[in-house]
């Protein structure tokens, strides 16, 4: 078994993968996408999306980070992906199952789902440009509005060179409605040997358990159900019985601080009560929080409140 936490945009970033990691069960990350147009970005926009590439591609608790990059035009593809790999990338993921209309307007992300063959073009672009013992994976949906081209799409990937590919289960116009459709994984899987890894709608230990008898695979990928449940992939691995919310609620102040030191103050609020949201998902006291300070807008105010409540 593998587990990956989901690169989710404006979620996932250093400290959230910093704080998942340390918990412990991932395997293996992936950063937020770099979105890629027609020229080979500096090292600074590569290091604020990965600062990992300072310390060996790896968080501090030691697991791997992958550097996504998301974009239409082969060659920009290829190029910025070689300058990634040249910065310290340990691997490269391709983007294309973004749904947000501002990426597929602009030639990234799921509209490129359209074209199996633009698709491989792409992959085999980035792949060539890329030494050979530096792993290549692909992050797809099913399809754009239907699923009816992914057995191709996979195909089209393989064909390309690709040394994975991560399938979230829904269409980009599906967006994260319910259900994911992890029946379409043995479908797929008939026509492909590559690596595959299930990704879509991995809440809780019993949803990991539906998913892996459905697929037979034995690679997953969770993304809001790991921000909704930090402790999850313990959970899946067997690794943690405890009372997890007891836990959860002390990552709250170091989340903030962290925040705080990696960007600034207005954004570790944000953040911060971002996920406070998204934990009452799983916690019903993490709502109660939020209601608490959802309207402070100052960092001693809202950090003070905040380790009051916790530690409560």
């Amino acid at each position: 078994m593998k587990l990956y936490l989901a690169p989710m945009d404006g979620v996932v970033d250093w400290v959230m993968r910093d704080l998942l990691t340390r918990i412990g069960g991932i395997d293996q990350c992936v950063t937020e996408f770099i979105r890629v147009v027609d020229v080979v970005y500096p090292d600074h926009v590569f290091y604020k999306r990965c600062p990992e590439l300072k310390t060996g591609g790896k968080t501090a608790s030691g697991t791997p980070v992958f550097v996504q990059i998301l974009g239409g035009q082969a060659e920009p593809m290829a190029l910025n992906a070689l300058k990634a790999i040249e910065l310290g990338a340990i691997g490269i993921d391709i983007n294309f199952g973004c749904p947000a209309k501002t990426v597929n307007r602009n030639d990234g992300g799921a509209t490129l789902l359209k074209s199996c063959d633009r698709i491989n073009d792409i992959v085999k672009s980035v792949k060539k440009r890329m030494p050979d013992h530096i792993p290549l994976t692909v992050k797809i949906r099913l399809g754009y509005d239907t699923a009816s081209k992914c057995i191709d799409i996979a195909k089209s990937i393989e064909d390309a060179g690709a040394d994975l590919l991560t399938i979230h289960c829904r269409t980009k116009m599906d967006g994260y409605k319910p259900p994911a459709y992890w029946d379409w994984i043995p479908k797929i899987r008939e026509h492909v040997k590559m690596d595959l890894v299930v990704n879509g709608d991995i809440w809780n230990l019993e949803d990991y358990k539906k998913c892996q008898d459905l697929t037979g695979e034995s690679q997953f990928m969770v993304g809001r159900g790991a921000v909704a449940d930090p402790f999850i992939f313990q959970k899946i691995k067997g690794a943690y019985f405890e009372n997890s919310w007891m836990d959860t609620k002390k990552l709250l102040p170091t989340f903030f601080e962290s925040s705080y030191q990696f960007h600034s103050e207005n954004f570790a609020i944000t953040r911060t009560k971002q996920w406070l949201k998204s934990l009452s998902l799983s916690y019903p006291e993490a709502s109660s929080i939020f209601q608490n300070v959802k309207t402070i807008t100052t960092g001693n105010e809202f950090i003070d409140k905040l380790q009051n409540l916790t530690n409560q």
